[in-house]
């Protein structure tokens, strides 16, 4: 669990060096990558609840089809937006507490989040118009 929980940490670190621009990044800002994987409670803490733009939490899990189609979809999307809003993305399977305490009872459950409060959601998958109309609803666009 420890090695996973590193490898994930380490995975989700932007490239550097020369091979760096060869590898898909997304829209960055300041040196961030506007989507991340949650690694824990603390991680989401920090970087969701306590985060100065607003962000769109995927929740969602390796089994299910249509997260597949939904969260390359919402990436594509939220870099477009070049750092105007933040992607996290949730395993409900790794991360049962968040899935709990934010009440997902079905995936993919997307919620969208200002200043550490959730402001919209759906379940379920959108097309990209459906998409874009929730993210601009939220950077008030």
């Amino acid at each position: 669990m420890a090695q996973r929980l590193a490898l994930q940490r380490l995975l989700s670190l932007p490239a550097r060096g020369p091979l760096a621009s060869h590898g898909r990044t997304f829209g960055t800002s300041g040196g961030r990558r506007s989507t991340f994987n949650v690694q824990d409670g603390s991680d989401f803490q920090d970087r969701v609840v306590n985060s100065p733009k607003p962000v769109v939490v995927d929740f969602h899990a390796q089994w299910c089809g249509p997260c597949k189609i939904l969260g390359p979809r919402l990436e594509k999307l939220v870099a477009k937006l070049e750092g105007k809003v933040l992607m996290a993305k949730v395993d409900i399977d790794d991360h049962t507490d968040l899935a709990i305490e934010y009440e997902v009872s079905a995936v993919p459950t997307v919620l969208a989040m200002k200043n550490g409060d959730v402001v919209d959601k759906f379940v379920g998958i959108k097309d990209e118009d459906q998409l874009e109309a929730f993210l601009k609803k939220l950077i008030g666009a």
